[in-house]
C-alpha cells in the first residue's frame, strides 16, 4: 500500500447536528452540533465522563445516537442497519486506542492481514506496505510480546490505515506510551494529515493538541469550546456560570489530582468530618499505571474553586453540587472497580483498591452500567463502603 494523496479537501466531511446520547436519565452528549471539514485534523479535548470517547464511538458507528444527525462522508449514521453499520466501520473508517487490541498469538503482517479480512479482501503485499509506512518492515514477524509498546501502536495504526480510510479516529492513541514512542506516533499521525486523512483524536495532552488544526472541548456532554468558531481563547455554551473559567488549561494529570481531591472530601463527608485543606494530599494514580507528580492540595484546590468543583472557607473544602456530583461519580467507579477485581479476578482488597485507583479515571459511563449490571447492583465495596446507585440501579434488587 503506496502512501495515498487522497483528494484535496474540501467541504464538510463530518456533520453533527443537536446530537443527544443517553444512558437511562444520564445525557452523556447533549445538543453537541459541530462539522470537520476534509483533510482537517481536529483534538477533542475535555474531562474524563465529558463525551469524548462516546463521541468517537458515535462517529465510529460502535455506538447509537440517541437523536439529532450524524453525518460521514454523506451517510446518515441513523439510517443504517446493523450489516450498514458492519460495511460502513469496514469502508469509511479506521480506529486507533489507547489499547492496541492486538491478537498476541498473531504476528504484526498477520495482525493487519486479520483487518483485511474483516474487509472481505487479503492481499499480503499490501499489508507489508503498510506495515513499511509507519516504520515497521523489519518487525513483520514479530509477535506483539515481542514489541515495544510503540512498536504495537504503530501496527495498530498500519491496521487502521489498511482499508484506507479518508476518517481517523483516534482516541487517546499516545496514552500507554513513553515520550520517545508518543513523538514517533504523533509524526506518523502528521504525515497522514499531510496526506489528507480526516483525523478526530482525543486527547489529554495540550501539546499534542496544538499540532492539530483545531481543537474542540466538552464539558459535562455539553460542547463549550471550538477554536475554529471563537479563536484560540474565547468560550461557547460554557456550562459555568463564569465563562472564563472554561477555557483554563487543565491537563490529564490535573484531572486525576481533582478526582483525588473530590473523592477525598466525599469521604470525609460519608464520616462526618470536615475536609481540612491542610490533610488532603492531590496525587492518585493515572491511567498509565504509575503515580502522577503531587502538587501541593491548597494550590490544586484553588483551581477546583475557580472550576466551581469545589468552595474553601477557613481552611476547609466543601463541594459545590457540581463537584458533588463529579465526587460521586469517581466514588461509584473507585467502589463498583473495587468489587469487580475482588469477585471476579479473586485479588486481596489491597490489590483491589489499587487497581480501582488506576481504572476509576478512565471508566465510561456506559462501562459503569454495565459493571454494576454485571456484578448484581452492589450495594458495598470489599471495604463495607456504600456504592452509591446509578440509574441501571432503579428499580432493581440490590446485592
Amino acid at each position: 500500500m503506496a502512501p495515498v494523496q487522497l483528494q484535496p479537501r474540501a467541504a464538510a466531511q463530518v456533520v453533527i447536528d443537536n446530537l443527544i446520547k443517553q444512558y437511562g436519565a444520564l445525557h452523556a452528549l447533549n445538543g453537541v452540533s459541530f462539522s470537520v471539514n476534509s483533510g482537517e485534523w481536529v483534538a477533542l479535548m475535555g474531562p474524563s465522563g465529558s463525551g469524548k470517547t462516546t463521541l468517537i464511538n458515535i462517529l465510529g458507528g460502535l455506538d447509537t445516537l440517541t437523536s439529532g444527525r450524524v453525518v460521514v462522508d454523506g451517510v446518515d449514521l441513523a439510517k443504517l442497519d446493523e450489516n450498514d453499520l458492519v460495511r460502513y466501520r469496514a469502508e469509511k473508517v479506521g480506529f486507533v486506542f489507547q489499547q492496541f487490541h492486538l491478537v498476541p498469538y498473531l504476528t504484526s503482517l498477520e495482525n493487519v492481514m486479520l483487518a483485511q479480512y474483516f474487509h472481505s479482501v487479503t492481499d499480503e503485499k499490501e499489508a507489508q506496505e503498510a506495515l513499511k509506512r509507519v516504520g515497521l518492515s523489519d518487525r513483520l514477524t514479530h509477535l506483539p510480546a515481542q514489541l515495544s509498546g510503540g512498536e504495537q501502536q504503530r501496527v495498530a495504526i498500519a491496521r487502521a490505515l489498511i482499508n484506507q480510510p479518508k476518517l481517523i479516529l483516534a482516541d487517546e492513541p499516545t496514552g500507554n506510551l513513553d515520550e520517545a514512542n508518543e513523538t514517533m506516533v504523533i509524526r506518523i499521525f502528521r504525515k497522514l494529515h499531510q496526506a489528507g486523512h480526516t483525523i478526530l483524536m482525543v486527547t489529554h495532552d495540550p501539546d499534542i493538541a496544538r499540532q492539530a488544526d483545531r481543537r474542540i472541548e466538552l464539558a459535562h456532554g455539553h460542547l463549550y469550546f471550538d477554536s475554529a468558531v471563537h479563536g484560540p481563547g474565547h468560550p461557547l455554551n460554557c456550562p459555568l456560570e463564569n465563562t472564563s473559567d472554561c477555557c483554563k488549561s487543565v491537563s490529564g494529570d490535573d484531572e486525576i489530582r481533582f478526582d483525588h481531591l473530590l473523592e477525598q472530601i466525599w469521604v470525609c463527608g460519608e464520616g462526618g468530618k470536615p475536609a481540612e485543606v491542610a490533610r488532603l494530599r492531590a496525587s492518585g494514580a493515572s491511567g498509565k499505571l504509575s503515580t502522577v507528580p503531587e502538587e501541593p492540595a491548597a494550590r490544586v484546590l484553588s483551581r477546583m474553586a475557580d472550576l466551581h468543583l469545589v468552595a474553601l472557607h477557613d481552611g476547609e473544602a466543601q463541594l459545590t453540587p457540581e463537584g458533588s456530583q463529579r465526587a460521586r461519580d469517581v466514588v461509584r467507579r473507585h467502589r463498583l472497580a473495587e468489587r469487580l477485581f475482588k469477585d471476579t479476578f479473586s485479588v486481596d482488597e489491597t490489590e483491589a483498591h489499587t487497581q480501582a485507583c488506576r481504572f476509576e479515571h478512565i471508566i465510561s459511563p456506559e462501562l459503569d452500567q454495565r459493571i454494576c449490571t454485571f456484578l448484581g447492583h452492589p450495594k458495598t465495596c470489599p471495604h463495607g463502603n456504600p456504592i452509591p446507585p446509578g440509574e441501571c440501579c432503579d428499580g432493581k434488587s440490590r446485592s
